[in-house]
């Protein structure tokens, strides 16, 4: 089923992304090096992707890969129109294929390659290790960047982080983070209690305040820049989450604006390419 596809070619050590959308309704990120352009997810329409891509100056076609995280529809809504349209290969682990593969679609087989969980691939300059989340999905996974000493770091989608976990990201320059939700907004919400309590549960989404119970653990001197991603539309609100997460960081000593700066991610706007 799977093709195999390796790549080594050594540039300058240097990681571009952007978050091209994140949130409830759609997720998508794009990772460059000098010689690599990498999707994370694709999770919007066809039509709504390129739009996206050329907020930011960008093109589709000059994608190299997409990595898929897990099967839900936010993260694989275009997936398919949009690699048989540009012929672009598709990694995802085993069971996430199992699991994805009558969703999206007549794929080729030689577009489809398997990415193990807890593995490293090297994309070009592009070292890509994979690593396990908590989420209620055949295998959900996220990713770690490394190019020479940099190192950008994906983590949405997770009921909450364990040390496991922690122990794969810690210390990277930047980070797209889970802010999923404010506790007592989604307690109070209109949410039905069997969505509630999947959100709230270990296989659900993190809290503002748990995530930056997270962060203060994981970031370190060379962290400059948190993303705050896959904020819920109803449950949540940017302002909210940038406040709750300051607030915990400083009570672990953590001072945003000083030794760190948080950034918003949209599920419609993509943020400016950055550079570590």
């Amino acid at each position: 089923m799977f093709a195999s596809k390796v790549v080594t070619d050594k540039l300058t050590d240097q990681i571009s992304f952007s978050i091209l959308a994140s949130g409830s309704s759609g997720n998508a990120t794009l990772v460059e090096t000098g010689d690599q352009k990498i999707l994370i997810d694709c999770g919007l329409s066809g039509k709504k992707m390129e739009g996206l891509f050329s907020q930011v100056g960008r093109s589709i076609s000059d994608v190299d890969a997409i990595l898929i995280t897990h099967e839900h529809s936010d993260h694989i809504k275009g997936l398919g129109v949009l690699a048989r349209k540009y012929k672009l290969p598709i990694y995802a682990n085993r069971k996430t294929w199992q699991a994805m593969d009558s969703m999206i679609g007549e794929v080729a087989n030689d577009q489809k390659f398997e990415f193990a969980m807890e593995t490293v691939k090297d994309f070009g300059s592009l070292q890509v290790e994979s690593f396990g989340v908590s989420h209620d999905a055949a295998e959900p996974m996220f990713y770690i960047f490394h190019n020479g000493n940099k190192k950008f770091v994906m983590i949405t989608d997770t009921g909450y982080v364990s040390d496991r976990m922690k122990g794969h990201i810690a210390g990277a320059d930047a980070y797209l983070f889970e802010s999923n939700h404010d506790v007592e907004m989604l307690r109070m919400g209109r949410y039905p209690w069997n969505v509630k309590r999947r959100i709230l549960g270990d296989e659900g989404h993190v809290s503002n305040e748990d995530a930056g119970l997270a962060m203060s653990e994981v970031i370190s001197d060379r962290t400059k820049r948190i993303y705050l991603g896959h904020l819920s539309k109803d449950n949540n609100m940017k302002d909210l989450a940038r406040m709750s997460v300051t607030q915990t960081l400083a009570g672990e000593g953590i001072i945003v604006g000083e030794q760190i700066e948080l950034f918003d991610t949209d599920p419609e706007m993509a943020t400016s390419i950055f550079t570590i």
